[in-house]
């Protein structure tokens, strides 16, 4: 079996994935996105291990600590996902750009005459 195919099949996988990093708004999709793209790599490592015929199988070994650290990843990342759904009422990634608790969004701080306006913030206590 020739290279190519495998490697062409990878680089159409990452472009997807990378696609959907990019362009999703919905964060579960932006992890499953990331997913597709390890992937990708996965495939990668594998075919070229098979390809140089390696003795000690090391692109087929290092694939299984990718595929454990993704599901480490997705676990973490999944809950994560949960926990500021839960909080915030949505996980659209353009909404949650502040994560921080009780930080309002920046105002226009200065008036018309350039001096800066006076504005009471309240006291976030731990």
């Amino acid at each position: 079996m020739h290279l190519a195919y495998p490697a062409v099949l990878a680089a159409l996988l990452f472009c997807t994935g990378l696609y959907g990093v990019l362009a999703r708004r919905n964060a579960i999709l932006v992890l499953m996105s990331v997913e597709l793209m390890l992937n990708a790599v996965n495939l990668n490592l594998v075919a070229f291990d098979v390809w140089l015929r390696d003795a000690l199988h090391a692109g087929q070994a290092l694939t299984l600590f990718t595929i454990a650290i993704a599901a480490a990843e997705i676990g973490i990342g999944l809950a994560i996902v949960l926990m500021v759904y839960r909080n915030r009422g949505t996980s659209d990634v353009d909404r949650l750009r502040d994560t921080a608790e009780g930080h309002e969004p920046d105002q226009d701080t200065s008036t018309s005459t350039g001096a800066p306006a006076a504005t009471a913030r309240p006291e976030v206590s731990a």
